[in-house]
């Protein structure tokens, strides 16, 4: 007998989320996954663990929260499909079941991701990373890693320049009353984002342990 997602009251203890369920696909109970990877460590799994995403409980950085009990679903199938992943589990047999399930993400315990090579890196690792240019000079920390379909991108939300005035129109972390935010940003106090190629070109040393990647990336860009 299958059994459909059910509260796990024992989660493994190093979870890692690795992609966003958007939303239904076809009528038999299918799922869209956007996947935060390009492994295809999801596609191999035959269990993931769930999580429901709360936008009204996002941090100030815009890193999401999280509410409810971890569930847990038995994959029957889980397939690249153009950018995202399609997949069933048990339980899921319409659309209407499926749509339940929209924004809720997608974990795996960290024990069951292969090992990489020196020069390979999970995106979920470099999220969180601080963005160093020559100079020592910290940029900000990365948010989000992008794919354009030739690299990955990483979208780095801006520090404030220690000591800096703002740009006109801008507002800083830095400025009188603001001293606790650390960000660069606009007029509609929207956190600032560069976005950064990682390509050899840009991208140097790679820190996991210590979350940081030394770039040669313009400081004023």
């Amino acid at each position: 007998m299958l059994v459909p997602p059910a509260v796990d009251a024992n989660p493994p203890e190093d979870l890692v989320e690795l992609g966003r369920i958007v939303e239904s696909f076809g009528v038999q109970g299918w799922l869209k996954v956007q996947a935060h990877s390009q492994s295809d460590t999801l596609v191999k799994a035959k269990k993931w663990w769930l999580r429901k995403h709360d936008p009204r409980a996002a941090t100030e950085a815009g890193q999401p929260s999280w509410s409810g009990a971890t569930m847990s679903a038995t994959v029957l199938s889980a397939k690249p499909h153009g950018s995202t992943l399609v997949a069933s589990w048990s339980g899921l047999s319409d659309r209407d079941q499926a749509d339940a399930w929209r924004n809720w993400s997608v974990w795996l315990p960290r024990s069951a991701f292969p090992k990489t090579t020196d020069d390979e890196f999970y995106w979920v690792d470099l999220v969180g990373c601080e963005l160093t240019a020559e100079g020592g000079v910290v940029l900000g920390k990365v948010a989000e890693v992008l794919d354009n379909g030739a690299h990955a991108i990483l979208r780095v939300q801006r520090y404030a320049a220690p000591g800096s005035e703002p740009a006109e129109g801008e507002v800083s972390g830095n400025v009188p009353g603001a001293e606790s935010d650390p960000w660069q940003r606009d007029a509609k106090g929207r956190i600032q984002e560069v976005l950064v190629p990682f390509v050899d070109a840009f991208v140097g040393t790679v820190d996991i342990a210590a979350k940081r990647i030394d770039t040669t990336w313009p400081v004023d860009f």
